[in-house]
Formats: C-alpha cells, sequence, structure tokens
C-alpha cells in the first residue's frame, strides 16, 4: 500500500486548527497615506488655525497697553493687565453693570424661551386639533423674516407703552425681554416638535391609565426625555442674546440698563477715543457666560437620553 505525504490544502482541510499564515507588512508610503487619511489631518490643522488665530488676536489686543490694534499684530509681545483694571474703574462705561444686566436679560429669555417652546411643542406633537398643521406651517413661515425687520414697529409700539407702562417701554429690560420673547414660538418650538414626536406616545398612555393628567405627563416625564433638545435650545437662545446688538441698542437707552454688546460699541463708537484694547479685553470677558453655559449644558446634552430613558 502506497501512502502520499499530506498536501498544504490536506492539512488545513484536516480536523486539526488551521496554521496560520504570516502576514507581511506593507512598506509605509506617504502617497498612500495622504490620499487614504493624510488628507483629513491636513484639513483638520487649516480648520484649527482659521478657527483659532482670531480668538488669539483678540486676546493678545486685550493685553496690547498701546490701545488700537496696530500693535496688536505681533502676538503677545507686550503683556498689561491695565485694560481689564480699566473696563471696572470707569464710572461712565459701567462695565459690571452692563455684564450682570446681560447675565439677567440671558437668563431669564432663554429660561422662557425653553418653557413657551416645550408647552408649544408637547401641544403640537401630542394633541391633534384643528389648524394644527396650518400653525406649524406659520410659525416656519414667519420665522422667514427677523426681527431686525420689525425695528421700527418695536420702537413706536414700546414708546406707546411708556406712555401707559413705563415699565415695558422703552429703556426697560423687562420690554427688551418680553419683546425677545416674540420670537420665542418660531424655529426653536419646531424643532422641539421633532424632538417631541420621537418619544414613543405609549408613555403617555401608560401614564394616562394610572391616572396622570397632561400637566403631569409634561412636568414629570416628556421634560426629562427631552432634556437634550432644551439644553440645546437654551444654550442657541442664551448666545443669540447675549450677542444680541440692534434691537437692544434702540431699547436700552439708559447705559445703566444696557448690555455687553451695547455698551462695548462705547469704546470705538467715537472718532477720537477708540480704545480698541479695552474693547478687546471686555470681549474676552463676555465670552466667559457663553462658555460656562456650554460647559454647565454639555452633559445633558450628551447624557440626556440616558438619564431619560425609562423602563
Amino acid at each position: 500500500m502506497v501512502t502520499t505525504a499530506p498536501t498544504t490544502t490536506d492539512a488545513h482541510t484536516s480536523g486539526n486548527l488551521p496554521v496560520p499564515v504570516a502576514m507581511t507588512k506593507r512598506p509605509f508610503s506617504f502617497r498612500r497615506w495622504f490620499r487614504d487619511t493624510g488628507w483629513r489631518h491636513l484639513i483638520g490643522v487649516i480648520m484649527a488655525i482659521f478657527a483659532v488665530f482670531p480668538l488669539l488676536y483678540v486676546l493678545s489686543a486685550s493685553f496690547n497697553p498701546g490701545g488700537s490694534l496696530v500693535g496688536s499684530n505681533a502676538l503677545f509681545t507686550k503683556i498689561d493687565l491695565q485694560n481689564y483694571v480699566n473696563l471696572f474703574t470707569n464710572p461712565d462705561q459701567p462695565f459690571a453693570m452692563w455684564f450682570l444686566n446681560t447675565i439677567l436679560i440671558g437668563v431669564v429669555t432663554s429660561v422662557s424661551t425653553v418653557f413657551l417652546g416645550a408647552l408649544a411643542a408637547y401641544a403640537f406633537s401630542r394633541m391633534r386639533f384643528r389648524g394644527r398643521r396650518a400653525g406649524l406651517l406659520s410659525l416656519m413661515l414667519i420665522q422667514m423674516f427677523p426681527q431686525y425687520l420689525a425695528v421700527v414697529a418695536i420702537f413706536l409700539l414700546l414708546s406707546a407703552i411708556s406712555n401707559v407702562f413705563p415699565i415695558l417701554g422703552l429703556g426697560s429690560q423687562l420690554g427688551l425681554i418680553l419683546v425677545y420673547l416674540g420670537g420665542a414660538l418660531g424655529v426653536n418650538t419646531y424643532l422641539m416638535y421633532g424632538f417631541f414626536s420621537t418619544v414613543p406616545v405609549s408613555i403617555d398612555e401608560a401614564a394616562k391609565l394610572d391616572g396622570a393628567s397632561h400637566v403631569q405627563i409634561f412636568f414629570t416625564i416628556i421634560l426629562r426625555l427631552v432634556a437634550p433638545i432644551l439644553a440645546v435650545v437654551g444654550l442657541l437662545s442664551f448666545i443669540a442674546t447675549t450677542g444680541e446688538y440692534v434691537i437692544a441698542s434702540i431699547v436700552l437707552t439708559d447705559p445703566s440698563t444696557q448690555t455687553l454688546a451695547v455698551g462695548l460699541y462705547s469704546f470705538v463708537s467715537q472718532a477720537f477715543s477708540n480704545n480698541w484694547s479695552i474693547f478687546a479685553a471686555g470681549a474676552v470677558l463676555a465670552a466667559v457666560p457663553v462658555m460656562a453655559v456650554f460647559l454647565a449644558l454639555q452633559k445633558y446634552i450628551v447624557g440626556g437620553l440616558i438619564s431619560g430613558s425609562v423602563k
């Protein structure tokens, strides 16, 4: 009887474990690496430089004691904190008061915007009534026309209200907040409506079987499940409110009630007394509240769905 040696194929197809084949590593090729992933890194570096350079320039200008932007072309050649001191020592330009006014108006407006938008989004998402579709379309169409187009109408309206209710008229922070809230039921409501619709209706039905009302369902269940979109809308509203200038400059006529966006303009609005270094220092400090709100809401944006999940 003649026996033959097992071939390589027989050895691999037998009951024994397969023999690992040694992998040969291809030599590094810069052209292949750049074609696969390198171009992404290049674009990322360019975009990072494009985004960071203006921030570094403003920060460098805030430390420049010269008061002009010409001496700030060389970054961080001069570092002096006198500009930050001057922000809080000039009684004619109360920066600390502007800072507090901005925080107050931004927080009240953003919280009220989120609350009103959530109420409207819950009604559009969970209730069926006549005019529901037309209402949603109207909210979108109205937002095609920004509030800036109504500046004259807002001025005349608040001027007339000042004669009856001075607390809501020109120069009133409450009046400015109400003007901002006039656009609360716009894109924010439509954005929240889409997120509310992702929550299963079966959760509402199960709560109703236990005797819960719409108010209890809204405050105890739905708001927890839609925490991410509430955080996003609140952040966007706070950013838009603190950086808004046109309407705030018309409504707030008293320097003690103005916001940072309006007050900082006084540093560079005059022809012969421009001080861009102090303006840059104020701009750096004005960015602190936005950064703080973003860091505070980041955990809700990332983990809101997990923390709001139900069994």
